[in-house]
């Protein structure tokens, strides 16, 4: 049985879902075994790849896109000033990107894309428990320093990142079901939804997160429901968010920072949160308007920050050096000019016009661009790991589902014509 497995390309490709799957499930909990598992599935696909419908299927622009800024990241390194460590070191956040068209090849012809998306609500909704415990018990985290509340893996950026995904992306699901009239699913999906908002106000949530709720939800009521239905459920969330304003001081902090740390660093120039990514986008702009059509070159960023950092006032916002300006737009700028801005938003627009159906691959897949989109202003989302990937595997797996579902119609239309 093992040898007509190893001979059946079904059975690898069955093989490479797992992996998929896994890889989405370990990727809350570990960068390490997201790397292994994603390993893992590239390699079970060589096997019995289609070699031809490949190379074609990869002709596509929403592939093109992808593979251009990796490209471009390459040739970028021949005209930068940093060494050629710091030149490579830079192009490794991008060659994720090389990962999104085989994943929408593949779940273009596979059939378990949604396994995907319950694995990461399954171990999101685990790492949600894992975040209460902590928050009681300290002890419990495995982080060294334990200065984020609540936190037992990596950062609190990443955990809101996720709950965030999570909480939204349930929305639809919910409704869909609530037409159907299933309403004990649907009322257990909205106790799972509410749980990860109710952690991110009580525990911990990042501001960047506080951001991109509104405009997520934003999306989801333009797309798929009433206007009246859009009325109540605001008047709801309003009153939900002023009862939350109240009951929970954590909230209250996380926000209040926005302007406390903006007082400190206008009036006293101190390093807080808000005054470095000030600025770091004022000094990103005056970087991209030195070479603004092909940039300074792969890995030149931190050298820049060198240049004219102040030394001589180590307090200060300006003395910061940094290879990230937090904000994926200017990153771009500063390594490639405007060359690297228009591939960087030709593939988010051309991803946002992938998903214009309806269905909850095209709601996914829609919620995961824009969430990128829009915390891309205050961070570099698409180079970072846990985000880059969260964006890969959303838009590879629910983009390959979308197609399938395309092609699944045509032929449907042309058998009926």
């Amino acid at each position: 049985m093992l040898s007509r497995r190893l001979r059946s390309p079904a059975a690898w490709s069955e093989t490479v879902d797992w992996f998929a799957i896994l890889t989405a499930a370990s990727l809350p909990w570990s960068t390490s075994l997201a790397a292994i598992f994603n390993t893992l599935m590239l390699l079970c696909m060589l096997p019995f790849l289609d070699v031809r419908a490949f190379l074609q299927f990869l002709k596509r622009p929403i592939c093109i896109a992808p593979i251009a800024l990796v490209l471009l990241a390459l040739v970028g390194t021949l005209w930068s000033d940093a060494s050629w460590g710091a030149r490579f070191y830079a192009v490794n956040p991008t060659v994720k990107l090389l990962v999104l068209p085989v994943l929408l090849y593949h779940f273009e012809r596979s059939s378990r894309g949604r396994w995907v998306f319950v694995a990461f609500l399954v171990s999101c909704a685990l790492l949600s428990v894992m975040s209460w415990l902590v928050a009681f018990y300290p002890d419990l985290s495995i982080k060294s320093d334990r200065v984020e509340r609540g936190i037992f893996v990596k950062n609190y950026i990443d955990q809101s990142q996720e709950f965030t995904l999570c909480a939204v992306g349930l929305a639809y699901p919910i409704v869909m079901l609530l037409r159907e009239k299933r309403y004990r699913l649907a009322g257990l999906l909205t106790a799972l939804a509410l749980s990860f908002f109710v952690n991110m106000v009580f525990v911990i949530v990042s501001r960047t997160a506080l951001v991109t709720i509104p405009v997520m939800f934003g999306v989801f009521a333009l797309l798929h429901l009433r206007w009246r239905s859009i009325a109540i459920i605001s008047a709801a969330l309003l009153v939900g968010a002023a009862l939350a304003w109240q009951v929970s001081p954590q909230l209250r902090r996380t926000a209040d920072t926005f302007a406390s740390d903006y007082t400190r660093y206008v009036e006293k120039g101190e390093p807080t949160s808000m005054g470095l990514r000030i600025e770091f986008w004022r000094k990103s702009i005056g970087f991209f308007a030195e070479a603004p059509i092909k940039g300074h070159g792969t890995g030149s960023t931190r050298g820049l920050f060198e240049k004219v950092a102040t030394p001589a006032d180590p307090h200060r916002a300006s003395s910061e050096v940094i290879g990230n300006p937090h904000n994926q737009t200017l990153n771009v700028a500063v390594q490639w000019g405007v060359i690297g801005v228009v591939v960087l938003y030709a593939i988010w627009i051309l991803h946002l016009l992938l998903f214009r159906g309806d269905g909850l691959a095209n709601y996914v897949g829609l919620l995961v661009v824009v969430q990128n989109v829009f915390t891309s202003l205050f961070n570099s989302h698409l180079f970072d790991f846990h985000e880059g990937w969260m964006y890969v595997i959303g838009v590879g797996v629910a983009g390959g589902m979308v197609i399938r579902a395309q092609q699944a119609e045509t032929k449907m239309g042309e058998a009926g014509s």
